[in-house]
C-alpha cells in the first residue's frame, strides 16, 4: 500500500532545459532529452539546493514505487534517505551526497539503501553531480540503479569461495592425514615384516647347511630363500611406495634424483636429466618442511606417471632449478616429445590427476603449469616457493 505525500508547499515545477540558438530549435532539443532521461532503465532525479525534487523520471518513480507527483517538491533525503542498511537514522547533513552536491563535488557510493514507499528497502548503486551556473550551485542530479541482485550474487560468490576454500583446506588436511598413515604403514612394514622376514631367511640358511647331504631337503631350502628373497624385494618396493626411504636420510633434492633415474630405468626413454641447488639451499625441515617436500615428490611422480601411461613419447627432459635465498623457489620440469593434448583435457572436470597435482601445489602457495599441443609433446612445470626455514648454510654445490 503507497503512502500518499503532502506538502505545505507547492511543488516547484521540473527543471526547465535551457532552449537552444531558436526557441523551435530549443524545444525541439529537451524533448529529445526527455525523452532519453524517460527511456533509461537508471533512475535519475534532480533536487534543489534545498534537497527537494524538481524532476524524477519513470524509472526512478518505480524503482521507488511512487507515483511522479508524489515526489516532486519532496525532500529526497527524508523520502528515501534517511535509513541506513542497519536500520539507524542519520540527518541530511551527515549524508555525503547531499553534502557533496551542496559543495560543488561530485559524489559516487557503491551501496547505499534507499527506501520504498512500501517501506520496504533495496541497495542501490547512488551518484550526484552539482548543476551549476554561472559559478553558483543551484542543485544536483542524482542517478541510482538497484543493485539488490548484484549484491545477492556478490554473497553466493563469497559463500562459494567460503566453501571452496574450506574444501580446500580439508583436502590438504586429507593428503597429510593420508600421508602421515603411509609412513606408519611403511615404516611399521619396514619394522615388523622386514624383520620377520630377515630371521626366516637366516632359518632357512641354517637349515640348508644341515641338509647338505640330502639333495632333495637341500633344494627345497635353496628355492624357500629365494622366495623371501623375492618377498623382500617387493616388501621393499610397497614400503619404498608408501614412502620413500631416500626422502629421509638424504632429503628432497637426492629423493627427486633417485626418482627420476627409476624412471629412465622402467621406461628407458632417451633423457636429460639436470638439476640445480643454488648454494645455501637445504633441503627443508621440520614438519611444514617434510609436508612441503612430500607434496613436490607426490607431484613429480604423477608428472613421471603420466608420460609412462599417456605420452607415448621417445624422450623425456627433466629439470630441477632451486634458485637462491632469501626467498629460494623451486622450479621442476617434466617436457616429453609424445602425442601431446588439447587444453580441454587437462582442464576436464575428471581430469583427476591434473586436479590433485594442482590443488596440492596451491596448499602451498605453489602453481602447476601445462603447456601441450597434440603431436609436439607436453610440458609439465610446477614453481613452488620453499618454506621460510629452507635455507642455511651451504650443503650442495650446483651440479
Amino acid at each position: 500500500m503507497q503512502t500518499e505525500l503532502t506538502s505545505s508547499t507547492s511543488p516547484p515545477p521540473a527543471a526547465q532545459l535551457p532552449a537552444g540558438p531558436g526557441a523551435g530549435a530549443g524545444e525541439a532539443w529537451s524533448q529529445r532529452l526527455h525523452l532519453l532521461l524517460e527511456s533509461t532503465g537508471e533512475g535519475i532525479y534532480g533536487v534543489d539546493l534545498d534537497g527537494r525534487c524538481t524532476y524524477i523520471n519513470r524509472a526512478g518513480a518505480q524503482m521507488l514505487g511512487w507515483r511522479t507527483e508524489q515526489v516532486l517538491g519532496q525532500n529526497m533525503h527524508g523520502l528515501i534517505h534517511h535509513t541506513q542498511g542497519d536500520g539507524s537514522t542519520y540527518a541530511e547533513a551527515d549524508s555525503p551526497i547531499f553534502t557533496a552536491f551542496r559543495q560543488g563535488r561530485p559524489c559516487r557510493i557503491d551501496s547505499v539503501v534507499l527506501r520504498r514507499a512500501d517501506g520496504s528497502s533495496f541497495c542501490a548503486e547512488h551518484a550526484s553531480y552539482p548543476v551549476i551556473d554561472q559559478g553558483v550551485v543551484q542543485g544536483a542530479v542524482a542517478t541510482f540503479v538497484d543493485i539488490t541482485e548484484r549484491k545477492r550474487n556478490e554473497r553466493r560468490t563469497e559463500e562459494l569461495a567460503a566453501a571452496l576454500e574450506q574444501l580446500r583446506g580439508l583436502a590438504a588436511h586429507s593428503e597429510s592425514v593420508r600421508e602421515d598413515e603411509r609412513t606408519r604403514f611403511a615404516r611399521a612394514i619396514h619394522d615388523e615384516l622386514g624383520s620377520l622376514l630377515v630371521a626366516l631367511k637366516m632359518d632357512v640358511n641354517w637349515l640348508e647347511k644341515r641338509v647338505q647331504d640330502r639333495p632333495a631337503l637341500e633344494d627345497k631350502c635353496q628355492g624357500m630363500g629365494r622366495l623371501i628373497d623375492s618377498a623382500v624385494d617387493k616388501l621393499g618396493r610397497i614400503v619404498t611406495d608408501l614412502r620413500p626411504s631416500i626422502l629421509d636420510h638424504q632429503g628432497l633434492w637426492a629423493a627427486l634424483e633417485w626418482q627420476a633415474q627409476e624412471f629412465i630405468e622402467a621406461t628407458g626413454l632417451r633423457h636429460d636429466v639436470q638439476v640445480h641447488v643454488s648454494a645455501g639451499v637445504k633441503p627443508p625441515a621440520g614438519a611444514q618442511g617434510e609436508r612441503w617436500a612430500i607434496v613436490v615428490f607426490r607431484i613429480f611422480q604423477e608428472m613421471l606417471s603420466n608420460v609412462a601411461r599417456h605420452a607415448r613419447a621417445s624422450s623425456v627432459s627433466i629439470r630441477l632449478y632451486v634458485d637462491g635465498p632469501a626467498q629460494p623457489v623451486l622450479h621442476l620440469d617434466v617436457r616429453d616429445d609424445g602425442a601431446g593434448a588439447e587444453r580441454e583435457a587437462f582442464v576436464h572436470p575428471h581430469s583427476y590427476g591434473v586436479m590433485g597435482m594442482r590443488e596440492r601445489a596451491r596448499s602451498f602457495g605453489g602453481e602447476l603449469m601445462i603447456d601441450s599441443v597434440p603431436g609436439h609433446g607436453t610440458l609439465v612445470r610446477l614453481t613452488m616457493p620453499l618454506p621460510d626455514d629452507a635455507r642455511g648454510q651451504p650443503e650442495e654445490a650446483a651440479r
